[in-house]
């Protein structure tokens, strides 16, 4: 029997086809909480995951980030076979896990960084790289870029159009961008308009993902309401991220967020991986989840034991 996120379970999780999913997902109206964090840094609690800790505050999915299908790597994890680190993720959490692929340009090569955001070949978003995200039990590959890395609305268009015929049938595909990510024409208002939702739509995204209210200069709620309102005329779900170390905000201001957010009919909510470096303020996970669904959904989720 199909079930909303909010009841379902960590053996539910195990069981679901890609429809159960966004099934799942739109019958909660609004309830999903999904958490970045990255797990190539050392963990906020030393010897215990980033995802351990975004989950038992709250985080109904887990996204990661800087996450290389090559060499896939989480700080604060028992010792893991490469190929089933993402299996040990969701053993641990007991949630659907997701990860970022970033598309580049055809043409364009790896845009040249000399951070901890340099793009390795198995964060890109080619279609060998998809294919081991998918066995390796990836629930969600998200198209999108990190600050500064130059990935466009084109680029992350023609990867969802390699991807949809190929593993779209296994993986829920979401697409979009929550900051310009070094693109300069496609800051502000311009970071995704109506007409790239209808291109990520027609080369096979399931999910949107659009920038929250607040979070980026000029992008308001009724604009983002705008934009959800259209990309569910296209029966597409949507996701509203914070991508830009708001997520380390104080608590006021996340609630503040999470209302407009909730106001502009998104589907799912997202909270980036930067309240220091790796995760957002634990206490905001519990506050945003607290904003859209109230406590008894959010302690539920917290206490729902991961054997269930």
């Amino acid at each position: 029997m199909l079930k909303r996120f909010l009841d379902c379970t960590a053996s539910d999780f195990l069981n679901m086809t890609k429809d159960d999913l966004l099934f799942a997902i739109g019958a909660s109206e609004g309830r999903v909480l999904a958490c970045e964090t990255i797990g190539t840094v050392s963990p906020l609690l030393s010897d215990i995951s980033n995802v351990e800790l975004s989950a038992a505050m709250g985080a109904d999915v887990v996204l990661l980030n800087i996450f290389d299908v090559a060499n896939p790597k989480i700080l604060g994890i028992p010792k893991t076979e490469p190929k089933d680190v993402v299996r040990e993720v969701k053993r641990l959490t007991g949630r659907p896990v997701g990860i970022n692929l970033e598309p580049v340009e055809q043409s364009g090569g790896i845009a040249k960084v000399d951070d901890m955001w340099a793009i390795t070949e198995g964060r890109i978003a080619t279609l060998e790289n998809a294919k081991k995200a998918a066995d390796m039990g990836v629930d969600f590959i998200l198209l999108t870029g990190n600050p500064g890395t130059g990935v466009s609305n084109k680029a992350i268009t023609d990867s969802l159009e390699m991807f949809h015929k190929e593993v779209g049938d296994k993986i829920v595909l979401a697409a979009g961008k929550m900051h310009a990510s070094g693109v300069l024409s496609e800051a502000a208002e311009q970071i995704i308009t109506r007409d790239d939702i209808k291109a990520f739509a027609d080369a096979g995204a399931d999910i949107i993902l659009l920038p929250a209210p607040g979070t980026v200069p000029g992008i308001t709620m009724e604009y983002v309401r705008g934009l959800v309102c259209y990309a569910h005329s296209l029966s597409k779900l949507t996701i509203t991220a914070i991508g830009t170390s708001q997520e380390g905000a104080d608590v006021e201001t996340i609630r503040q967020i999470a209302l407009m957010c909730k106001m502009t009919g998104t589907d799912i909510h997202h909270l980036g991986d930067s309240g220091y470096t790796g995760i957002a303020l634990p206490e905001n996970i519990t506050a945003y989840s607290t904003v859209i669904k109230g406590v008894r959904h959010t302690y539920r989720r917290m206490a729902m034991s991961i054997k269930r």
